[in-house]
């Protein structure tokens, strides 16, 4: 085990073209995205930019993240950026973000919240703020930006007749159930750093549990914006097997090893679709669910049943209440 999976695979793109022809003018539009200096956050913040939205590209700061920005300002000389500082191994950082889009957005509102940014089969380790840090960076962040940005939300919903909350999982969500232990303070000390070349051990244990926790998250909010009344959709996406800068971190920090399964990925745009249906696509509904055709590993995208781990009422008590518990209610 260790480092030698250094770049993406580099894979040829098949169906990306064509089906970004028929996402629909995001003109006048704001588009806010999680993570995308790279990967499926990049090909969503640059497809949304060349279709005409303001994106506000939320990253933590990092000459990667001055390099996406001036990427998509050359390949969309007409588009309209704002970048603002997101850690989202900080809660402080993310309250910070949630104030700045606030502060510029409040009377236009948010079309779209896209909680892309995730990270894989990282260490045992505490965030600064106490949690596991791929628990913190993959659900708990995502749940304050959320609920701090419901208000400009609902303002784009009351403008534009709707907006969107997007929740990005992965084929990790299915199995076993939610542990409670897994939100809390507990960082550094839920499982320590085994893994194995097919995805075992604890650090894949604890991937899974965020992975589960996003979909369980987009089945629960969705429950609860129909029960309010609300315009503000939860959607939900997972890539499929794509090939991005994702599995280079996990190698570098010792989480895996270039495996087989890699040979059958696809390229990071045509991994992107799922993501992009649920941002952009027409005819989506809350609670729905995005996944590639080919058995959710490649493929074109197709709404999909998430699984019964996903929606079970057990799963989304237990998520509901150990989230809020870390990071206070949410009002709808």
């Amino acid at each position: 085990m260790g480092g030698t999976y250094s770049q993406p695979r580099p894979i040829d793109t098949r169906w990306f073209d064509d089906f970004e022809r028929t996402l629909p003018s995001l003109d006048g539009k704001v588009v806010a995205i999680t993570g995308c200096t790279t990967g499926t956050g990049f090909v969503c913040a640059r497809t949304c930019a060349r279709k005409g939205a303001h994106v506000v590209m939320l990253n933590r700061r990092s000459e990667r993240a001055v390099a996406a920005q001036a990427q998509i300002e050359r390949d969309v000389p007409n588009a309209t950026l704002t970048a603002i500082e997101c850690d989202l191994t900080s809660v402080e950082s993310v309250r910070a973000a949630a104030k700045a889009i606030q502060e510029k957005f409040g009377e236009t509102g948010l079309d779209v919240l896209c909680n892309n940014a995730g990270v894989m089969a990282l260490r045992d380790q505490a965030t600064k703020d106490g949690y596991d840090v791929q628990m913190q960076t993959n659900h708990l962040s995502h749940f304050v930006l959320s609920k701090e940005l419901f208000g400009c939300l609902e303002t784009a919903a009351a403008q534009r007749g709707e907006a969107r909350i997007v929740y990005h999982s992965s084929l990790a969500r299915k199995g076993a159930d939610l542990d409670a232990k897994y939100f809390g303070k507990n960082g550094g000390r839920l499982g320590g750093d085994s893994a194995s070349m097919l995805f075992g051990g604890a650090r894949w244990a604890r991937y899974h549990q965020t992975k589960l926790a996003n979909a369980v998250m987009a089945a629960a909010l969705a429950e609860k914006l129909a029960a309010a009344g609300s315009k503000v959709k939860a959607v939900c996406a997972a890539p499929g097997i794509a090939s991005t800068n994702l599995q280079v971190t996990t190698a570098a920090d010792n989480g895996m090893a270039e495996t087989f399964i890699m040979r059958w990925a696809q390229s990071a745009e045509d991994g992107t679709m799922p993501l992009l249906t649920c941002v952009a696509g027409t005819e989506v509904a809350n609670g729905e669910f995005y996944e590639p055709t080919g058995i959710g590993m490649k493929g074109l995208p197709a709404k999909k049943e998430l699984e019964a781990s996903c929606t079970s009422a057990k799963n989304k008590q237990t998520l509901w209440g150990a989230t809020v518990a870390e990071m206070g209610e949410w009002a709808f």
